[in-house]
């Protein structure tokens, strides 16, 4: 088993768990990935996710260039086209799903090539101080085919990710924290108490207040300031109708942990 998960609480593990080959994505670890976000999604009972990679070197490799490349090379290139069109993205975050919940992505070790990828289709990332990060693709002639070219440079300053992109050179913990990459950067010890600790306080809140905010942002990120402010209102309404929205208001009144239940 090379996709490994628990739960704790209302909190999903998910570790990539294939150390000794970077943490490489296979085909099957890749079928395995799709089925946990999607069981991720339609569980009720789980509210945010933690994803990290096994050992302390790596996080993510990406896809295993081995075995994708065979795969690649027994497509024509309108099937190629269509299938990155179509199917599933890496590790089954980067195109055609979205897990509405947040899902937080624990760096412990390289974060290079689709292994970065999958870390920008993530929510929130937090880093161990020995990270890095990069897309080395144009080294191999091929270029960031996983949201790369897109997510970066709406994560980074679009000079910085451009620098990145067309070089394929990697930054550092210190220069990825410091350009809004990453949002913490801890030492390796620390690395997945701060990502519970995160993951903990989301799972404390309205889930259904969590989702809508999180859709709104997302939603909302590239429309005009009016557009953006009519989709906040459009999902914000229905929230304050919710019996967790009842319950919060009279938790605060009572001085008290509210209990939500998702309705």
């Amino acid at each position: 088993m090379t996709i490994r998960t628990h739960e704790q609480d209302t909190i999903l593990v998910v570790t990539i768990d294939r150390p000794e080959a970077r943490n490489a994505l296979n085909a099957a670890m890749r079928e395995q990935l799709i089925g946990v976000w999607k069981n991720f999604r339609d569980d009720a009972r789980l509210r945010v996710a933690v994803l990290i990679g096994a050992g302390d070197k790596s996080f993510c490799a990406g896809a295993d260039l081995k075995e994708i490349g065979a795969f690649y090379a027994s497509m024509t290139p309108l099937e190629r086209r269509e299938h990155g069109e179509h199917a599933p993205g890496l590790g089954g975050l980067t195109r055609n799903f979205d897990p509405r919940k947040p899902v937080i992505a624990a760096i412990n070790g390289h974060c290079l090539a689709g292994g970065l990828e999958l870390a920008l289709a993530c929510d929130i990332r937090i880093a161990a101080e020995h990270a890095s990060f990069g897309l080395p693709e144009v080294k191999r002639g091929i270029l960031p085919g996983a949201g790369g070219t897109q997510r970066l440079p709406r994560a980074l300053p679009l000079g910085i990710a451009l620098e990145m992109i067309v070089t394929g050179a990697p930054i550092d913990a210190e220069a990825a924290l410091r350009w809004g990459l990453i949002n913490h950067c801890v030492a390796s010890d620390q690395l997945m108490e701060k990502a519970m600790q995160i993951a903990a306080l989301i799972a404390d809140n309205g889930p259904l207040a969590v989702r809508a905010a999180r859709d709104a942002v997302y939603q909302g990120a590239h429309l005009p300031l009016d557009e953006a402010l009519r989709l906040e209102q459009f999902q914000a309404e229905p929230i304050r109708q919710s019996e967790d929205a009842k319950e919060g208001i009279q938790a605060f009144i009572e001085k008290r942990i509210p209990v939500f239940k998702g309705r």
